[in-house]
């Protein structure tokens, strides 16, 4: 089958027998699809050789306010193509899903990665279908709207039983589609979802055990806001800063940080609290304001917690797995890099996290994806910590999960399908098959207006030309991804894969002025990229 773009249009449609949206018939149905994914997961994935059929729906399933404050938010779904190096396998095809067409040079560029895959037989497996709209519906409710499209997805499973979907993350919405396909999501049933929201973390880090800052959960409105910003300082004096969450918010820009700076040591909090709230409370997102915050937290909720200080910070991630059988695995660990105003916005990563913090990061993941597995999670999720040095180690708050594809995903899947390695609990260290020990560093980040005169060939031929293209022989060189918000928005996102961190680190650093250079600007500051 020839790679196609279909843009699907408003023209015939098919009677839809499908079950209402969130009834308990459809609630079954999924339940009935669910319960394959054990038996493929023993008979299909564990042999390379397998026919399969992944249907790739990279729909940012979130809160829409929330999903405004990311530069750039519908092209996320290009971070996702990395998934197309699955076609390494022989016998697997891949269906791939966008709210607007892929161009074709961007499906190529992810295709001539492939090692010792032709493109031609790479084509040949791939289908690329597209809703052709850029509104900020979510994807998976674009497709709903098609049943013409969802035809056509469903025309691409010759074998539901050897063919699920992947998502970045899983909500009502991708329970329909699925009931729709007939085909499982290898991914948490959204009747969990409440476990990744902020407070059903706190929750489930204090189930495990796992030390999570001071704070208070399941918080609405302004009125829990101030009782739970005093109680904080009430029963821990020392606390300088405080950190306001929204349930729903990512990447922290739903986050807002509440300063203690002058508060009374006696007499009542909560009055001088109510008085300062809107003067001292400083929004992590750059256009959010105290009015619109506020409003927010009244509508979704969130938590109050402490602003975890030290002299020796790090904010390390763990990605973990519950597979269909139950079985739990650490996938990875990575540095977060934050910045922004208040040290809270994602901006890139480093791969691994730093081999001192990782046997504490471990035990804390492994007793956190344990509990998770109890409550019948399945998938990859990410669990995001703040790290600090005392003089006895490392000291290590878990602060929430993200039980969806996050900021760390992408860079990780290419490295892994790329190389075909490992990480190993037991070093810190990811090994390639070829034995070699791979380091990256990631950024969504690396936006200039002057890098909307840029386009995906002339980037790519760039780094070509200077020697930096991911060469497959010797496991080391740039990936970019996202490169369709170049023209829009001056900004893309690059995997730089290198034999030790600095190498990495360094190579992320002459990506940027790669950038820079092409676009005939002055050398940017590569911290203000997430290099550290």
């Amino acid at each position: 089958m020839e790679v196609s773009r279909i843009a699907s249009q408003h023209g015939t449609q098919t009677a839809d027998t499908s079950p209402m949206a969130g009834s308990p018939e459809e609630v079954r149905r999924f339940a009935e699809l669910q319960g394959g994914l054990a038996d493929m997961f023993q008979r299909v994935f564990p042999d390379p050789g397998a026919a399969r059929t992944i249907v790739a729906v990279p729909s940012m399933s979130l809160d829409r306010v929330e999903l405004t404050k990311l530069v750039g938010a519908p092209h996320y779904e290009e971070r996702l193509l990395c998934l197309l190096m699955l076609l390494r396998l022989p016998a697997a095809r891949i269906v791939f899903v966008s709210s607007v067409p892929i161009p074709a040079n961007i499906v190529d560029y992810y295709l001539r990665l492939l090692p010792d895959v032709s493109l031609d037989d790479a084509r040949q497996r791939l289908v690329m279908l597209s809703c052709d709209e850029d509104s900020a519906v979510p994807l998976s409710e674009k497709i709903l709207n098609r049943p013409d499209l969802v035809e056509q997805i469903r025309a691409c499973v010759t074998d539901p039983g050897s063919t699920h979907i992947t998502c970045f993350n899983a909500t009502a919405l991708e329970r329909s589609l699925a009931v729709r396909l007939g085909v499982p999501i290898y991914g948490c049933d959204p009747a969990l979802s409440q476990i990744g929201t902020k407070s059903g973390s706190r929750e489930m880090f204090h189930e495990a055990g796992v030390r999570t800052p001071e704070g208070y959960e399941h918080l609405r409105g302004v009125d829990d806001m101030v009782r739970a910003l005093a109680a904080l300082k009430r029963a821990h004096p020392h606390v300088q800063r405080a950190v306001v969450k929204l349930e729903e918010g990512f990447s922290g820009e739903g986050n807002a940080i509440f300063s203690y700076g002058h508060a009374p040591e006696h007499g009542p909090l909560e009055p001088w609290v109510r008085a300062e709230l809107s003067s001292r409370i400083r929004c992590v997102a750059t256009h959010e304001c105290w009015d619109s915050f506020r409003e927010k937290f009244a509508l979704m909720g969130g938590v109050v917690e402490a602003f975890i200080d030290g002299a020796s910070k790090r904010s390390p991630s763990v990605q973990c797995r519950v597979d269909p059988l139950g079985g739990t695995q650490i996938i990875s660990t990575h540095d977060q890099v934050l910045g922004g105003e208040t040290g809270q916005v994602y901006l890139g990563c480093m791969f691994p996290a730093l081999a001192s913090c990782c046997p504490g990061l471990h035990a804390a993941a492994k007793r956190v994806t344990d509990v998770l597995a109890g409550k019948g999670i399945v998938g990859r999720f990410a669990i995001d910590f703040v790290s600090t040095r005392t003089r006895a180690g490392w000291v290590h708050h878990a602060i929430e999960i993200n039980v969806r594809k996050g900021g760390t995903t992408h860079p990780y899947l290419s490295l892994n399908l790329l190389t075909n390695g490992a990480y190993d609990v037991a070093t810190g260290l990811y090994h390639s098959a070829a034995g070699r020990v791979c380091y990256y560093a990631a950024s969504d980040n690396l936006s200039r207006a002057a890098y909307r005169t840029l386009t995906p060939s002339a980037v790519t031929a760039a780094a070509k030309r200077e020697g930096m293209h991911f060469d497959a022989a010797t496991e080391r060189g740039v990936i970019f991804y996202m490169m369709g918000a170049l023209a829009e928005h001056g900004k893309v996102g690059a995997v730089c894969i290198a034999r030790t961190r600095a190498g990495a680190r360094q190579l992320l650093e002459q990506t940027v002025a790669l950038l820079d250079r092409e676009s005939g600007t002055l050398r940017g500051d590569p911290g203000a990229y997430g290099v550290r």
